[in-house]
């Protein structure tokens, strides 16, 4: 890409690999010159806490914020009850009310690490799309919003046209969904100004899709721009780990297990994750990127300092690099790692070993608890498992758990 930007925001957008695709770079660009921009990201609350996987885009709304302009995040209690059919396979399950008020409290402890809110002229807003769409009424929808959508171009967006391809279901409620989300622009524009949506590249045609319809319904010109598809250097999807979906709320994942998913990071990846994730200067990144050998070691630990610094502060921070180095250096236990907690009516006639490796976080089932101790791959206070049938009785405890070189986790007897 040749273009040379003037605003402050696409510069960093495009000298740190966040940008993919825009709708229009120089319009963008003088808008932003012009003053502060409200820049929107919608997130359907499908789960309690956001993951590794949303962070890209969250930094993005802290550098817009950063830049001088103002973030929306803009939570889906209204098309939460719909679900994005997006490059998925099947339907969406459809959550009660309840449990998506509870997924959005959960998700909002997020954000609040990464964005200043407030009434401000760049603070951040948060706002629910269920503030316009659960009054809806469908007749007037269908005649004033409805009339504006192509069919035929609908279902050519590559979202719905892969799944149709597969011959596999795609319902009404789905189809509506593209609908929904190009209204949340028009609505945030006509109440909120907001100028530019941003989303991963398979947001592409839903963002298109609010932008002409605001064109349509009320002559305003207004923007989208896109990230890349983020995928390790192995070509795995971001925000997967050999434990499950990487969380961002402490309660559900530790803050000790968050920097370890970073200090884990594939030499390949340090650079571009640096530019990411963190805030260092861009040379800097360049810099540490650059070394070799043992020495990349020490540029995953200043990413995975970094990283969770942001979400979880300087002191978890710290913790985790002390406990990784008593764990991993010194031969130590360490106080902050990973912890299963026992009763002591729990262990009357004991615990297997392999149910304790999948309750500890290190195994996803009992199946993989055994392969895992059949391939020599799970210890036990650092010595190799090799008895699947091993029973841990209260006398046995505390322990720590091992699955490979770098999970672990510690067992202990409540007080």
């Amino acid at each position: 890409m040749t273009y040379h930007p003037k605003s402050d925001f696409i510069a960093v957008m495009m000298e740190r690999g966040f940008l993919a695709d825009c709708t229009d770079y120089q319009a963008l660009d003088d808008a932003l010159i012009a003053g502060a921009v409200p820049g929107y990201i919608g997130y359907d609350a499908t789960a309690k806490s956001l993951h590794v996987g949303h962070l890209m885009n969250i930094m993005m709304l802290r550098w817009l914020q950063k830049t001088g302009h103002k973030p929306i995040t803009l939570m889906g209690g209204g098309t939460t009850k719909v679900g994005d059919p997006s490059f998925r396979s099947d339907e969406r399950p459809l959550l009660d009310a309840q449990a998506i008020d509870d997924n959005i409290d959960g998700m909002n402890r997020v954000f609040a690490k990464y964005l200043t809110y407030g009434d401000g002229p760049n603070d951040a807003l948060m706002l629910n799309n269920a503030e316009w769409l659960d009054g809806l009424n469908y007749l007037d929808f269908l005649r004033d919003i409805g009339r504006h959508f192509s069919v035929n171009r609908m279902l050519s967006f590559e979202s719905v046209k892969s799944r149709l391809d597969r011959e596999q279901s795609l319902s009404f409620l789905e189809f509506n969904y593209m609908i929904l989300q190009a209204y949340d622009f028009l609505e945030l524009n006509r109440r909120y100004g907001c100028l530019l949506q941003m989303g991963g590249s398979d947001q592409w045609g839903n963002i298109v899709n609010g932008i002409d319809l605001t064109r349509r319904v009320l002559d305003h010109e207004i923007y989208g721009l896109t990230t890349p598809l983020l995928t390790t250097s192995d070509g795995r999807k971001m925000g997967k780990s050999a434990g499950g979906a990487v969380w961002l709320n402490g309660d559900m994942l530790s803050s000790y297990e968050f920097w370890q998913f970073w200090r884990n990071t594939t030499d390949a990846d340090v650079g571009r994750f640096l530019k990411i994730f963190t805030e260092l200067p861009v040379d800097e990144c360049d810099r540490l990127a650059a070394l070799e050998g043992s020495e990349i070691n020490d540029a995953k630990i200043i990413l995975a300092n970094e990283a969770t610094r942001l979400l979880h502060g300087e002191d978890a921070a710290q913790t985790a690099e002390a406990t990784a180095r008593e764990v991993f250096e010194k031969g130590g236990v360490g106080d902050d790692l990973p912890t299963l907690v026992l009763q002591a009516e729990e262990l009357t006639d004991g615990v297997s070993i392999v149910q304790l490796l999948v309750r500890a976080g290190l195994a996803k089932s009992g199946k993989e608890a055994k392969r895992l101790i059949a391939e020599n791959g799970a210890r036990m206070d650092d010595a190799p498992l090799t008895d699947a049938g091993l029973m841990i009785h209260s006398a046995n405890l505390p322990i720590k758990l091992s699955a490979g070189k770098k999970r672990h986790a510690l067992v202990h007897l409540a007080a």
